[in-house]
């Protein structure tokens, strides 16, 4: 019984509410095709499943700890570097490191609060839509830019920015200025293939390595205790 409860609870993942029109029109687009053409339900119907698969909105145990920053994104980790941090974010002048997470169009795309705190700041910048793999994206394309205030002394501020990307084109964000969050609280998704930076101060040394994958809500990017010093 334990067995099948457990593929149960694994193909049964709840789905993020901005996935349904998408689902909806698919599936619409398939009966209403495939009702004159048989052979279009070989491809609308895998569309479909791929649809209600991307929009998936698994849950998620969050470390409950003061001192870990967590990944916002599923992804994989693309760069851990320290550099000026854009304008727009309205950090403090000096350099930040900055964490940028990809998604690709098979992970989960929901994005979670990394740290604890209140929004501070939020600006959406209009922009390209290159490949949001490149280190240009993040002063190049659209983007949703947030400074998380935290009342924690280590890291006062935390900068989060969803990016779109080549195949992004809508970023949703459902929170804003003056707004409280949890370590691990959904704030948004980024529809079909995008990006997301997390920017810290630059002592904050990474626990995670280039080329490794995350969980958005569960994977530690920084310990601010200083207890775990390597990735």
């Amino acid at each position: 019984m334990n067995i099948i409860t457990a593929i149960r609870d694994e193909m049964l993942v709840p789905i993020h509410p901005a996935g349904w029109p998408f689902i909806g029109l698919f599936a619409a687009v398939t009966l209403a095709i495939g009702f004159f053409v048989d052979a279009f339900f070989l491809i609308g119907v895998p569309a479909t499943l791929w649809c209600v698969y991307f929009f998936r909105n698994p849950e998620r145990i969050t470390p409950v700890s003061p001192d870990l920053i967590i990944a916002p994104a599923d992804g994989r980790v693309i760069a851990t570097g320290v550099e000026e941090a854009p304008t727009e974010l309205a950090l403090p002048a000096g350099k930040w490191r900055c964490i940028c997470i990809f998604m690709n169009v098979f992970d989960v795309h929901v994005n979670r609060s990394p740290f604890a705190g209140t929004i501070g700041h939020q600006i959406y910048v209009k922009g390209k839509f290159v490949n949001a793999s490149l280190d240009k994206a993040h002063h190049e394309n659209e983007r949703m830019v947030q400074r998380l205030d935290t009342g924690d002394k280590r890291a006062p501020h935390i900068g989060i920015v969803q990016i779109a990307g080549l195949v992004a084109r809508r970023i949703l964000c459902d929170v804003h200025v003056d707004d409280q969050l949890n370590t691990g609280q959904l704030f948004g998704i980024i529809r079909f293939g995008s990006r997301v930076d997390v920017w810290v101060p630059e002592k904050v040394a990474p626990l995670v390595l280039v080329g490794q994958k995350t969980i958005a809500g569960e994977t530690v990017l920084a310990d601010l205790s200083g207890k775990r010093s390597e990735p």
